[in-house]
């Protein structure tokens, strides 16, 4: 969790917020199954518990009710979204998109800096995958998403990437999860990324890349299918949310 919260922050003056802050702490325990889908997030339980005012944890809540992690209903408040496979399918479709865009800029203006970005981050990714660490293996590649946009000097395309793939993060978590064994294939995909860069073969770090995508959609929308997901609104006490907010 402290990964994604340190990911979200980077280079952002989040003093400047106390409401982002909160956003961000709840994100992280959102994306990770902390707090799990159908859990109701109290603004009362969370203002006690930071030792805030209610209004920032209101904004907060608006904030990840953009992000598409919490909805509201009526007479209930903040719930955690469902794992949805709609959603699912939206967010990578524009996820492929947007990273067609950034990696063919990256190639083009700034190959050297992806190079290291990939040295910097794939033994730690490995290492990951040698031990079956689902959580860290999908913090890792996260983080690796987010150091990826933030190359691009196109800021809107890396802003939506970023957010992307905070809202992706708990779906591709899933699909490892129930499914252990596909972090070795995953592992692959990014292997033969980092060589289609080395080799400077555009066409090759693109169709690499697309494969790569549609691969982590298939295993969630697998995971989704197979009821993965199934239970785990019943946590929904407000102890259980004050001890994990805490």
């Amino acid at each position: 969790m402290l990964a994604v919260e340190q990911a979200l922050m980077r280079g952002r003056d989040w003093s400047a917020s106390v409401a982002e802050q909160i956003a961000v702490r709840l994100a992280g325990l959102i994306t990770i199954d902390v707090i799990h889908a159908g859990q109701r997030l109290l603004e009362k339980d969370i203002s006690e518990v930071l030792q805030v005012s209610r209004a920032p944890v209101r904004e907060a809540l608006r904030i990840l009710e953009r992000e598409r992690l919490i909805e509201f209903r009526a007479r209930r408040g903040a719930i955690v979204t469902e794992p949805n496979a709609q959603d699912l399918r939206d967010f990578y479709t524009v996820r492929e998109a947007l990273f067609a865009i950034l990696l063919r800029e990256l190639m083009e203006e700034r190959v050297e800096a992806l190079d290291a970005l990939f040295e910097a981050f794939m033994p730690k990714v490995s290492k990951a995958e040698q031990e079956s660490a689902v959580d860290a293996y999908a913090s890792e590649t996260f983080l690796m998403n987010m150091a990826m946009g933030d190359l691009s000097r196109n800021r809107l395309v890396g802003d939506l990437l970023n957010s992307i793939a905070l809202c992706t993060l708990r779906y591709v978590r899933l699909g490892f999860a129930s499914n252990p064994g596909s972090l070795g294939n995953s592992f692959k995909t990014w292997r033969a990324l980092q060589r289609a860069v080395a080799k400077r073969d555009i066409d090759a770090v693109l169709q690499t890349a697309r494969k790569r995508i549609e691969s982590s959609r298939d295993s969630a929308i697998c995971a989704l299918s197979s009821g993965a997901t199934k239970g785990n609104g019943a946590a929904s006490r407000r102890s259980a949310v004050k001890a994990k907010v805490a």
